[in-house]
């Protein structure tokens, strides 16, 4: 079989010639620049580009060396820029980032800086990543005042410095679709849950949630027409290329959901899927949500909303026992993840720990299709070359439904 139709197969709840491979096909299923420098030489590969296309996670495309020497099944349409330029990874290891993103120094920070002078993120001295720091509707409290900054609403999940046009998008979708045999997966960017968070501020918007229900529901109504607006060109140019769309919306922690079933029945699942709905009447690609921590309990209501696919599957958070998880739900969605824990095991476990973590996590996982092997989340500055591919030669030893 083909890559793409491995993943097809898979999505469609069957089992393929073999379980398929994700790394680096979605922003959350990847890996951050400094461990795949590490890893590029760990292969004795010549040195890459390092594109560094998620500034905030700081996560690296990966390059078709690397996915064609560790045989993986996907390959990302990202919103790119038109031109990068060199930059310097924590570590001091070279990268590229987009041409108009401008990272100043402020004492022994890093920060970004957006087109109106915002101090938008910030890294920490000895730090890996950016934290967003600017919240715009801050000291709003009435729909009212939404209007004021509709530019913003509009506008959001689409950073200043991903300039390339959306014939750029769609020429490169074709040619993925034509030229290689890969899955291809449209990774959108969409929020709604870390929208709200990112533009009030999280701990507003989580209490707007309870005390100012009209405003949430304004602001979700917003950013719901503004992405239905924004896929309307999207799918019309590149719907009949690409195989998987990705949207995001983080609704767990480690210990339990974010908010009670009842909070997210009124305020968020509505508005999740009147989008995911309109997104699967405009293609038939099979729509992926990223959802990090335990998100057990709404399962149910993803699998209604449209969700096909459920990424990360954060094994270690509260109610996301992988083989529960599948006699329960496997027939309904497929996941997408969850095939090592990336939080105790990739990162610090010995060879004998991760073998069996993986295998584990594939017989738990695989039975009747409905499996994307992929690492829980990102792989982290922190996990180690040899590890990474503890892990891959792990799952190629058990791919083949030999367990």
């Amino acid at each position: 079989m083909t890559s793409r139709e491995r993943i097809i197969k898979s999505l469609c709840h069957k089992e393929p010639d073999r379980i398929p491979f994700d790394l680096g096909g979605t922003e959350s299923s990847g890996i951050t620049g400094i461990a795949y420098n590490k890893l590029r030489n760990f292969l004795n590969l010549n040195p890459g580009k390092t594109q560094i296309f998620d500034i905030y996670q700081q996560i690296a495309k990966v390059e078709s060396d690397i996915r064609e020497l560790l045989e993986v099944d996907t390959i990302p349409l990202l919103i790119e820029p038109k031109k990068w330029k060199s930059f310097i990874l924590p570590d001091g290891s070279p990268c590229e980032i987009p041409e108009k993103l401008n990272i100043m120094q402020e004492n022994d920070d890093l920060i970004i800086r957006d087109n109106q002078g915002n101090i938008n993120a910030r890294m920490p001295k000895g730090g890996y990543y950016f934290d967003t720091t600017y919240a715009p509707l801050a000291n709003i409290n009435e729909p009212s005042h939404l209007g004021k900054y509709s530019e913003i609403i509009e506008s959001f999940d689409l950073p200043f410095f991903t300039d390339e046009s959306l014939d750029a998008i769609e020429n490169r979708a074709k040619h993925l679709f034509e030229k290689t045999e890969l899955a291809v997966v449209a990774n959108l960017q969409f929020h709604l849950l870390a929208a709200g968070q990112s533009l009030r501020g999280y701990e507003n918007f989580m209490m707007d949630l309870v005390t100012n229900k009209k405003l949430v529901h304004a602001l979700f109504e917003r950013l719901t027409d503004a992405y239905i607006k924004r896929c309307e060109n999207y799918f019309k140019r590149i719907g009949n290329y690409i195989q998987v769309v990705l949207v995001n919306d983080d609704m767990g922690t480690q210990f339990g959901p974010m908010m009670s079933l009842d909070c997210y029945r009124e305020m968020l699942f509505p508005y999740q899927k009147r989008l995911f709905q309109f997104i699967k009447s405009k293609t038939e690609a099979f729509l992926l949500l990223h959802s990090c921590g335990s998100v057990y309990r709404f399962i149910p209501y993803l699998i209604e909303a449209g969700v096909d696919a459920l990424n990360p599957v954060q094994v270690s958070a509260v109610d996301m026992d992988t083989k529960n998880l599948k006699h329960e739900f496997g027939r309904d969605i497929t996941f997408w993840g969850g095939g090592c824990d990336t939080q105790q095991i990739l990162n610090k476990g010995s060879a004998a720990d991760i073998e069996n973590e993986v295998k584990k996590r594939i017989g738990d996982l695989t039975p009747g299709g409905g499996f994307v092997f992929t690492q829980v989340h990102n792989i982290q500055a922190d996990v180690p070359p040899e590890n990474i591919m503890v892990m891959v030669n792990a799952f190629k030893k058990y791919r083949d439904y030999i367990l």
